[in-house]
């Protein structure tokens, strides 16, 4: 159990490193905000791994990009039961070119979460990873959820965009 501890901790630490400013060229440039939301009725706990349907706006001057996905907790403690999850991040790129528009924030995401509720939730999720853009979720504000319970460890997004068909 100690050993799963320094896991998860470890883990949590590198997923939230020291934020980056949008001036540090080498490290990415903050382009955007990214939010989603569960989708009521979707989640899934099953203790070590959790899932639930999410769907995302990205935002970036005025201009906006919808996404649909999957979020969770691919290994780690999730004994929570929510409501009204929320979540937002600061979205950082290795470039400027990653403008709503392009898809570009499609992908798979991993890193560390954190939260709690017990009546009113909180939480932090900092994630790595996408398409060949080399993003980063930071967290831009807590995670927000309604429930009872805690949950932690190598947590996941994986986003994909909504395709308008002409029907739409």
């Amino acid at each position: 159990m100690m050993k799963t501890g320094k896991i998860l901790a470890l883990t949590l630490a590198l997923g939230a490193a020291a934020p980056l400013a949008p001036t540090q060229a080498a490290a990415g440039i903050e382009v955007g905000v990214l939010t989603c939301s569960v989708v009521p009725g979707s989640r899934m706990n099953l203790l070590i791994r959790s899932t639930a349907d999410v769907k995302c706006v990205y935002a970036n001057g005025g201009m906006t990009e919808e996404y649909v996905g999957e979020t969770g907790i691919a290994l780690g403690l999730d004994l929570s039961f929510k409501q009204n999850e929320k979540m937002a991040f600061t979205v950082i790129a290795a470039s400027e070119d990653v403008r709503p528009g392009a898809q570009a924030l499609g992908g798979k995401y991993v890193g560390g979460e954190l939260s709690a509720a017990a009546g009113l939730g909180l939480g932090a999720k900092a994630l790595l990873g996408g398409g060949a853009k080399n993003i980063g979720l930071q967290p831009l504000a807590l995670e927000s959820s309604n429930g009872i319970g805690a949950s932690g460890g190598l947590s996941f997004l994986y986003i994909e965009p909504v395709t308008k068909t002409a029907a739409q």
